[in-house]
């Protein structure tokens, strides 16, 4: 198999057939949407703040990257997905802050007609996992 599944009990398990992440050939960690489900809570976090989504969305990327292995460093591309490109301004200084500028992934950013439980953001990544 030149696949690994990634599953960790800290983030929701999803819906439907996918993976949390999945590492391909050993090195590339691929994500799949994260949106601002609290595991514990076992609800969205504050469904009105844009920004309080962002950071539990971060939160729970942070969790599958660490459960491969990886961290929020090794992330080199990611894909925002809005609501509201309104939001742009507040989720690109909330998400800004887990990231070197200087060595930022690349990313896309867009504005969406709806997401899952009609949160206001997800965010996919691609990451690298370090070297040994």
């Amino acid at each position: 198999m030149n696949h690994q599944v990634i599953q960790t009990d800290r983030v929701d398990a999803g819906i439907g057939p996918s993976s949390q992440a999945i590492v391909a050939k050993g090195t590339t960690i691929y994500v799949s949407g994260q949106v601002a489900w609290d595991n514990k809570t076992q609800k969205i976090v504050s469904p009105e703040d844009v920004v309080a989504q962002t950071h539990q969305v971060m939160k729970n990327i942070e969790a599958v990257l660490q459960e491969a292995g990886a961290r929020l460093q090794d992330i080199v591309r990611a894909t925002i997905f809005l609501a509201d490109m309104n939001d742009y301004s507040k989720v690109n200084e909330a998400y800004g802050n887990y990231f070197d500028h200087a060595i930022a992934p690349a990313r896309v950013c867009v504005e969406v007609s709806r997401l899952w439980e009609d949160v206001k953001i997800e965010i996919d990544c691609i990451a690298v996992l370090p070297e040994t």
